[in-house]
């Protein structure tokens, strides 16, 4: 299947749905005289250059360039770049990403498995000869030397290419050292494996141990003659990696950090910075209790500084824990009822705002992201804004509605800011509040614009975004297809231009295409977010509540709905035409979780508990199991199930069982297995092609 050049599905996926070319991975020095980032020189280019910017005139410079450093070989990656790059989801390439020292005066990063730094202020860029694959090198915070996994061993080199050595040795091929484990760079956000002292003088490494964990085989059935590999999967209910961290000299001498690891056995963050000593956050399996520890890096010794509880769950934030410049722990809590930033053991914000993140910690003030709370004056649907919080109150840095954050140190800020009204992202330097300078953007225009109408839906206010065609005048309903993500972590309904632009081109082929952030997503409140506990199916029950009070409001045709999504959103297709065949007529499920014993430790076993202890929340929740799959009764609805061979994921396994059951229960449906792509699906043809197969599916299934 091919399409026009200029089509809007071939540059959708040529330009990796607009991002190609945008500045991002902003770093500020802490005298406001440079801000790193990284960007490409098109909107079709993938590799990431390192660009530097003076904040006092705007001036742009290249600091790094692949392409001159690898003397135009193509970039080769080893097989746990690539699991880190699948762990992050990032489908660039050149300097994919960098680590500076405090002064933001050196940076390091790997292309193809090899070291490079690039001193900042001079713009130079060079290799240093070291043991490869090189993985996530990071300078010490005083310049002088450069930490780095390779092969599993966490290395130290000095920042001129001297005196290169291990300070920590794998005991066996199933140890690690400086790297994060499966579940923590696919669940809770760390993908990091060591830490700097801020002395410089030694770090903070993680060992894994991936012993215990269960192995799991994934073959490409397209290359029959290659073998499969293996990887060390935790599925719900099964044993973690063992995880420790140690105190390493640069000399090599290692004391154990010590704390209960069998009541709290997850390392969810790790902070170490001048205002205080090592913190760690560390949860117990179930996830409903949390300990806040300061370690001394002398003797390993932890003691508590704050401990959370939470009869369902404890949700983990970007930005904490950590200390501010006089010492007082700063945290992100539900208290009240609301999530709240609190300093020490004062909360400083209230139900107004829901917090989502930290961005910066400064002498007189916390910045935050942070949403509309459930008492706030006006909702805000879709909108994320930056402010500053402080005794005295709540200031909003970003003002257009729309989805902001930012990267701040000393006076300067870079503000980073998505609206609906234009395409992609725009970058704002900011010099003491005020406008300093804009980092260019090379992203293509999409040559599309979104017609969107935020709105809520139903008796609980579901946030909601409806779009139309293009050119629809509005005097005849139209067949609807519902476009969530729907679950935890992957809010949808945001005031943002390019979030919308696939859902505004499938509005185009003849849709009323509908957007619902249910109870699950994040956003709103804690309770929102919770609702699901032990039970999914609530997650389908909010779109329909959606879509049926929306049809009172717009043109929406019921005879004839159907639905899309991936990962989650796959889960909650496959579920709406399997559960509610009265309410949905066709369905597409891309990458499903249709059995959830098969999903990871950390993420399953928040919502829906242990498998072992709570069995029926899992069958509640499965596709696999469910009994309705053989009801002669309920009409028999068009179902295309799509799924990458590669992922890692979402292993194919949930497709292949979902499709055994369907086919033992005699429900007619479609398989699209995709030969060599991972859960991200980057490949150019194919994210091309989907998007014109699935309006064919849908097409042909609502007639």
């Amino acid at each position: 299947m091919t399409t026009e050049a200029d089509s809007f599905p071939r540059r959708h996926a040529r330009t990796q749905r607009f991002t190609l070319g945008a500045p991002r991975a902003f770093t500020v020095a802490p005298d406001g005289s440079r801000v790193a980032f990284l960007r490409s020189s098109s909107g079709t280019d993938r590799a990431n250059s390192l660009w530097i910017l003076d904040p006092t005139d705007g001036t742009e410079r290249p600091a790094a360039d692949p392409r001159s450093l690898l003397h135009g070989t193509s970039e080769q990656l080893s097989p746990e770049e690539r699991a880190r790059r699948e762990r992050s989801r990032e489908g660039g390439a050149g300097i994919v990403g960098y680590a500076t020292d405090a002064a933001v005066e050196l940076a390091s990063f790997a292309l193809s498995g090899r070291l490079f730094t690039a001193e900042l202020r001079a713009g130079t860029a060079r290799e240093l000869h070291v043991p490869g694959p090189v993985i996530d090198p990071r300078p010490s915070p005083d310049g002088r030397h450069v930490a780095y996994v390779a092969q599993g061993t966490l290395r130290v080199v000095g920042a001129e290419g001297e005196g290169d050595r291990a300070l920590a040795e794998p005991e066996s091929d199933a140890v690690t050292y400086g790297l994060a484990e499966f579940i923590a760079a696919e669940e809770m956000a760390r993908s990091r494996g060591f830490w700097w002292a801020p002395q410089s003088d030694r770090l903070l490494v993680a060992r894994v141990d991936d012993t215990p964990v269960r192995r799991w085989w994934i073959a490409d059935p397209a290359h029959p003659e290659r073998e499969p590999h293996h990887v060390a999967y935790p599925a719900a209910g099964t044993e973690n990696a063992d995880v420790r961290l140690f105190v390493v000299g640069l000399g090599g001498e290692r004391t154990e950090v010590v704390w209960d690891r069998a009541r709290y056995p997850y390392l969810a963050r790790v902070h170490w910075s001048e205002a205080g000593a090592p913190l760690l956050l560390v949860q117990a399996r179930n996830q409903r209790s949390q300990l806040f520890l300061a370690v001394d890096p002398d003797s390993g010794a932890t003691r508590m500084v704050h401990a959370d509880e939470d009869p369902t769950w404890l949700e983990l934030f970007a930005g904490v824990p950590c200390w501010n410049p006089s010492g007082q722990l700063v945290r992100i809590a539900d208290e009240g009822g609301a999530r709240v930033l609190a300093v020490g053991e004062r909360p400083l914000t209230g139900p107004q705002l829901h917090i989502r993140a930290v961005l910066d910690v400064g002498p007189g003030d916390v910045l935050v992201a942070a949403s509309a709370g459930e008492e706030a004056e006006s909702p805000q649907t879709g909108e994320v804004h930056v402010y500053r919080v402080n005794e005295l109150g709540v200031e909003r840095v970003s003002q257009q509605p729309g989805v902001h954050t930012a990267v701040r140190a000393g006076d300067v800020t870079v503000l980073v800011s998505a609206t609906l009204d234009r395409p992609g992202s725009r970058v704002q330097v900011l010099r003491d509040g005020k406008p300093a300078a804009t980092v260019l953007s090379y992203a293509e225009d999409p040559g599309l614009s979104p017609s969107v109408h935020l709105t809520e839906g139903g008796a609980r206010r579901i946030p909601c975004a409806v779009l139309m065609p293009t050119d629809y005048p509005g005097d005849t309903p139209l067949p609807v297809l519902l476009d969530p993500y729907g679950g935890p972590h992957g809010p949808r309904v945001v005031a943002a231009h390019n979030a919308h632009l696939t859902s505004q081109w499938f509005a185009d082929q003849g849709f009323a295409v509908v957007v619902a952030d249910g109870r699950g997503t994040p956003g709103r409140s804690p309770a929102w977010e919770k609702a699901v506990h032990r039970d999914f199916t609530l997650t389908l029950d909010d779109q329909i509540e959606a879509l049926q009070d929306l049809a009172g409001r717009y043109p929406l045709d019921l005879s004839r709905v159907a639905i899309r999504g991936w990962s989650y959103g796959g889960y909650l297709a496959a579920l709406a035409v399997l559960r509610r065949p009265d309410v949905f007529h066709a369905g597409i499920a891309g990458a499903p979780v249709t059995d959830w014993r098969l999903y990871d430790t950390h993420y399953t076993e928040r919502y829906l508990g242990d498998p072992e202890k709570d069995p029926e929340a899992y069958v509640r929740s499965s596709l696999v199991t469910d009994a309705g799959l053989s009801s002669p009764a309920e009409p028999h609805r068009p179902l295309m199930i799509v799924h990458g061979l590669a992922d890692d994921n979402v292993v194919a396994a949930h497709t292949l069982r979902l499709s055994s059951a369907l086919l033992a229960a005699g429900r007619p449906h479609e398989v699209l297995p995709l030969s060599g792509v991972t859960h991200m699906t980057p490949q150019e043809q194919v994210a091309e092609n989907l998007l014109l197969l699935q309006v064919d599916f849908l097409k042909r299934s609502l007639a």
